[in-house]
């Protein structure tokens, strides 16, 4: 076993561990201009990131019906906040071993007119092979399905990179027919950010709500249930 391999096993065994539900590694190191500012610098000499999934509840998913509910709020942000412990626990470890590290949280937006975050999750799992990108804008895990939360660690570890997967919805349109901003189109690349974010938006307003949330387009998933 190389060293490579020895540390993504030994990391890997220790996010499941914690807690995560699926791990896999990107190579980075042609999408560093893509992160933010502030964490750019320290990213040119990190090939590697680290992405952990938490599976949302199918249980909790299943009480959304026209819009969040608020105990997918609170579901929502219990995930977020285990994706960040594990991600700041990872780091740690990594730093004890004698690398550098960059824990990068769940969900913390920089711009909320560009909905821009420190990273791209969604495009790291991707090239880490958690999922492929499905037709609502989600990562698709094969397991989970959409229904699943992402964190980051970037690192300059030696570690094994996983593969990215092919798109695996084939002609499956149910996130299609049943998204309520009419944000998802058949193909891909298409899909409607702005619809989706102001859809989004008035969600926040209902009852004073206040989560950027949706969940509808993830409960019909068929991946969600299996």
């Amino acid at each position: 076993m190389t060293e490579y391999e020895h540390n993504y096993r030994l990391l890997k065994e220790y996010a499941l561990e914690l807690g995560a539900d699926s791990f896999g590694v990107a190579d980075i190191s042609r999408e560093r201009e893509k992160f933010a500012e502030d964490i750019r610098e320290q990213a040119v000499n990190m090939p590697c990131a680290i992405v952990i999934a938490v599976k949302l509840s199918t249980a909790v998913l299943n009480t959304v019906e026209d819009r969040p509910t608020n105990i997918y709020k609170t579901h929502y942000r219990a995930a977020n906040d285990l994706l960040d412990n594990i991600a700041f626990r990872l780091s740690r470890r990594i730093d004890n071993m004698g690398y550098r590290s960059v824990p990068v949280a769940a969900s913390f937006i920089i711009d909320w007119d560009r909905q821009i975050a420190h990273v791209s999750h969604k495009g790291l799992a991707e090239l880490a092979g958690i999922g492929w990108r499905g037709r609502n804008n989600l990562v698709v895990n094969r397991e989970f399905g959409p229904a699943i939360r992402l964190a980051s660690v970037l690192t300059d570890i030696p570690l094994k990179s996983d593969k990215p997967l092919d798109f695996g919805c084939s002609d499956c349109f149910e996130c299609l027919e049943h998204c309520p901003a009419g944000a998802i189109s058949e193909d891909v690349a298409e899909f409607d950010h702005i619809a989706c974010f102001e859809q989004l938006r008035e969600f926040t307003r209902y009852k004073n709500f206040g989560q950027y949330i949706c969940g509808i387009c993830i409960k019909h998933c068929p991946f969600t249930h299996g």
